[in-house]
């Protein structure tokens, strides 16, 4: 990686603190959440993305399988990877879509675990300071939304990346949408920061497994294709930190992709409501897996293996990931 080039791009890192949560160590540049694995040193855990729908478009269903899914691999949590709440994101602390689209359609046991979330653009399109404030937690203590952090599972570590502020469009072509950029602006100076952070947090991980979370895609072939914003700026920062998985939603689609030149997986979790039938691109290169219909991802992690399970609105498994590291001994 050519250091110097972030060095010369990154402004001075400023430090956020706009949540606080007895777990969060204030040692770190990115705010850090604890989740311990279970007694046998394993973790399971859910990924589901766009999904905010009130119920519709199968978003209750997908639910139920989740919630079933959930409770027989006995998850430790849920991640969403963004567009939490269609069309536009929340109007506020007190809009009745939080309850309408999330308390009340992932009912099951299993899934009163934390939620850890990243904004989508469809949030931003909403009052996004509302989206990743701690008072949502009051209305449901699952609720933890914030622009970037970093979750220490023990044997993994996973980077969630605010990824709407790096699309350009968003900005010089919103078209009839508006976008809620307070905390954001100026655009150049807050993506240096995140990658700045981002860097720094990976220099310092020594877990087994590393994964990035965005909302925005790396590589797809579905509708929005590659996000080539994160091309130029993050993927080389995955690869220069031998990242293992990058985790996305916005393609409403279930997917899986390989690089052709470093082992970082490609995984995408968009399927938690509307789909997009047969709207896929033409290049496959590096494709795995693809589906559009609706479904969501799960995740159970050892210290030496990882099992990626890709489920259907009926719960059929469609596709399996199994990726294995060395074990080294310390004595």
């Amino acid at each position: 990686m050519n250091n110097s080039f972030y060095c010369k791009s990154m402004a001075l890192f400023l430090l956020s603190a706009t949540l606080s949560l007895c777990f969060i160590s204030s040692s770190a540049e990115l705010q850090r959440l604890e989740h311990p694995v279970n007694e046998d040193g394993s973790l399971s855990f859910l990924v589901v993305g766009d999904w905010g729908r009130r119920g519709d478009y199968n978003q209750t269903n997908i639910a139920y399988q989740m919630g079933r899914i959930g409770e027989k691999l006995d998850i430790s949590f849920v991640i969403s990877t963004g567009d939490n709440f269609y069309e536009n994101g929340l109007t506020g602390l007190e809009d009745p879509e939080f309850e309408e689209s999330f308390t009340n359609i992932y009912t099951a046991t299993s899934l009163q675990k934390p939620w850890y979330s990243v904004l989508g653009n469809h949030d931003y399109r909403g009052d996004a300071v509302a989206q990743v404030s701690p008072v949502l937690r009051k209305i449901d203590s699952r609720w933890i939304c914030m622009r970037s952090f970093v979750l220490n599972a023990e044997i993994a570590e996973i980077f969630f990346i605010d990824t709407t502020p790096f699309v350009e469009k968003y900005w010089t072509h919103p078209k009839d949408d508006t976008y809620d950029w307070r905390d954001v602006a100026p655009r150049n100076e807050y993506i240096a920061n995140v990658l700045k952070d981002l860097e720094s947090a990976l220099t310092e991980s020594s877990a087994k497994w590393k994964f990035v979370v965005g909302h925005h895609t790396i590589r797809s072939i579905g509708y929005h294709g590659e996000t080539k914003e994160l091309v130029t700026l993050l993927l080389p920062i995955l690869k220069a930190y031998n990242v293992d998985l990058y985790i996305n939603g916005h393609d409403h689609c279930l997917e899986h992709m390989s690089d052709a030149d470093s082992p970082i997986q490609f995984l995408t979790s968009g399927a938690g409501s509307k789909a997009w039938r047969g709207d896929i691109k033409n290049d496959h290169t590096g494709l795995h897996f693809y589906y559009d219909g609706q479904g969501f991802m799960t995740l159970q992690l050892t210290q030496t293996d990882a099992e990626i399970l890709f489920y259907d609105i009926s719960g059929n498994i469609l596709h399996k990931l199994n990726l294995s590291k060395e074990l080294y001994s310390t004595m």
